[in-house]
């Protein structure tokens, strides 16, 4: 099980893209996400699971919002099996 911050970017036009931040520790990882979807009825929390799920090669299923639902700053936990 890895626990991360997500600092999200939508309606970007650099995304979909995940860049290492480097305030993240080895105990808990920082990342920041730039997406293309806006922040409108859930669109981009389910982009942001898509990509994060693709990048962490786990089913969608495994990537889960823990904390942050309507903010930019996130905490999500990845069950890695």
């Amino acid at each position: 099980m890895l626990n991360l911050t997500v600092h999200v970017k939508p309606g970007s036009r650099k995304g979909p893209l995940v860049v290492d931040d480097p305030d993240g520790t080895p105990d808990h990882p920082s990342v920041t996400v730039f997406l293309q979807q806006r922040a409108v009825e859930g669109a981009a929390n389910d982009a942001l699971v898509a990509l994060l799920a693709k990048h962490f090669m786990v089913a969608k299923r495994d990537v889960s919002i823990i904390r942050g639902h309507t903010s930019k700053i996130k905490h999500l936990r990845i069950d890695r099996s």
